[in-house]
């Protein structure tokens, strides 16, 4: 560690943090903090309300929860409030901040739509310091009176842009105006719309305010390319760059759940791991999805983008954009999904002939590196395989019986040939699908679209323009639908009131899912 590695704020000791948050920091295995971390921690130990823009990815959780977590009298019951958008960032926010605060002896409770009332109401009577909680199921509990001494001193809306585009800030200010007035306020968000600035200026005092650049945490290892196809081609690709890239990890999000489903049973049928995620599935098929994609048993999860928000999956390597994002925004959220605590990533963007305004339009207004390139063609998915198989033998290391069984098989042949057999074994279970060439090499197509047509979205998928944040197509707006839907109490929106028997409050205890408290 260098000198000034020593300096305040470029370690965590340097925060003046209690010995046992240091702990949990280890633990985590933190080295040195992120930047948004360097200048929000400061002024969240000083008491102050926050305003911080930083996009997803940057250490944003560990931003607010470290502070938050030092003021923490483990005696006092409830005194830190986190909203967030969806019941899994919930969950993950409250598993980060379980960890990082444990051998304080802190308890945290996750409250959320699909869970149970009467689990929830209880643990945050026996004592939970901290809840993180989604917007909707928070609000039926505190207009029911059901929470006693629900006082948080601190209160965080995380992900705040995305609880403004999922039409929770009814809610939120409803929740606002039941807490206590005496609070200090933290507002975190990738994005600054009018909106969110005027929560701010309604529910904030003298805030400060951090901004670290998109570009500082969401770009930088992730090389990013297009591939421009036919409308027909888009399942092949998807096969192909699977096939190609074989990523330890990978997301691929389209526009609707019909999409999904389809694209799910596509990759199912040639042998992939893959699940998917949408509004439809219930509470208990989402957990099982996201559960099995964090243990490796899942590798490829096609998710659309409200489903897939606020999730945060470790060791991705790939990301594919199965259509060409609605806006700038969609697409640094997407691509943000990898190329993530120093690793390299890569994104994949699928665009038609027909796309080539949208094309410029994304690219004008996202600021990133966004190149065009070729799909592999079969005979380099091949020659990939045969690299891959071969570096891998190479870093085998020999078993003890192998020279036992070599000396058998050497009886029945030469070396050359047995080698030659080995590889052709291994030739023949290599299939590639589609045919040897898909879509357009670059010197095929132009980016600037053609003079007199209309070019980009509305020829290709149909319907207006419309609506907060540059528009949502209707596939969209339905796919927002059936989330609401599915949430049961968690959206205000939603026209059926929850139900007092559905589901529980989940609190994790280290290592495992259990409806107690989490405790040291």
């Amino acid at each position: 560690m260098t000198k000034n590695d020593t300096e305040v704020g470029n370690d965590f000791q340097s925060f003046g943090l209690r010995p046992e948050i240091l702990q949990g920091i280890t633990d985590a295995g933190f080295e040195l903090p992120s930047p948004i971390q360097k200048q929000a921690i400061p002024l969240v130990l000083e008491g102050k309300d926050l305003i911080a823009q930083a996009q997803t990815g940057t250490g944003k959780t560990a931003a607010y929860g470290l502070p938050c977590l030092n003021r923490i009298n483990v005696n006092d019951g409830m005194q830190v409030l986190v909203l967030t958008p969806t019941r899994e960032l919930a969950l993950q926010v409250s598993d980060e901040l379980f960890k990082l605060g444990k051998h304080l002896g802190i308890k945290t409770t996750t409250i959320y739509g699909g869970a149970s009332y009467s689990k929830q109401i209880t643990q945050v009577a026996k004592g939970a310091q901290v809840a993180v909680a989604t917007p909707g199921r928070l609000l039926d509990l505190l207009k029911g009176k059901e929470l006693k001494n629900f006082k948080p001193s601190m209160v965080i809306l995380d992900e705040a842009d995305e609880m403004l585009d999922m039409g929770f800030m009814d809610d939120i200010e409803s929740i606002f105006n039941l807490l206590p007035t005496k609070r200090q306020t933290l507002l975190f968000s990738a994005t600054m719309p009018e909106p969110i600035k005027k929560l701010a200026s309604k529910y904030q005092t003298h805030p400060a305010h951090v901004k670290i650049a998109a570009t500082e945490k969401s770009s930088k290892n992730i090389e990013q390319v297009y591939y421009v196809i036919d409308e027909a081609e888009r399942e092949i690709s998807v096969v192909r760059i699977l096939d190609y890239e074989n990523p330890f990890k990978a997301i691929i999000f389209t526009k609707t759940k019909k999409e999904a489903d389809d694209l799910k049973s596509t990759l199912s049928f040639k042998g992939y791991p893959v699940e998917a995620l949408h509004g439809d599935l219930n509470q208990k098929q989402r957990e099982q999805v996201l559960k099995s994609l964090h243990d490796g048993r899942v590798k490829i999860l096609v998710a659309t983008d409200v489903a897939a928000r606020g999730l945060d999956v470790k060791d991705l390597s790939l990301v594919i954009n199965y259509h060409l994002p609605f806006d700038s925004e969609s697409y640094t959220h997407r691509i943000g999904r990898t190329g993530r605590a120093g690793k390299s990533g890569k994104a994949v963007t699928l665009v038609t002939t027909r796309e080539s305004r949208a094309l410029l339009r994304l690219k004008g207004t996202s600021g990133t590196n966004l190149t065009i390139a070729a799909l592999p063609t079969k005979k380099e998915v091949l020659a990939r395989r045969e690299e891959d198989f071969l570096n891998k033998v190479v870093e085998t290391e020999i078993h003890a019986d192998a020279e036992e069984v070599l000396e058998k098989l050497l009886k029945l042949d030469d070396k050359r040939s047995l080698s030659l057999k080995l590889l052709s074994n291994m030739l023949d279970q290599t299939k590639i699908s589609g045919p040897e060439k898909i879509g357009k090499t670059p010197g095929e197509w132009s980016e600037t679209p053609p003079s007199g047509g209309s070019g980009g979205r509305r020829r290709e998928g149909g319907g207006s323009r419309g609506g907060y944040r540059g528009g949502r197509s209707n596939s969209e707006r339905s796919e927002r639908g059936g989330e609401r839907s599915e949430r049961g109490g968690e959206s205000r929106r939603s026209s059926a009131p929850p139900s007092k028997k559905e589901g529980g409050v989940y609190v994790k205890a280290a290592g495992k899912k259990t409806q107690r408290f989490r405790s040291k």
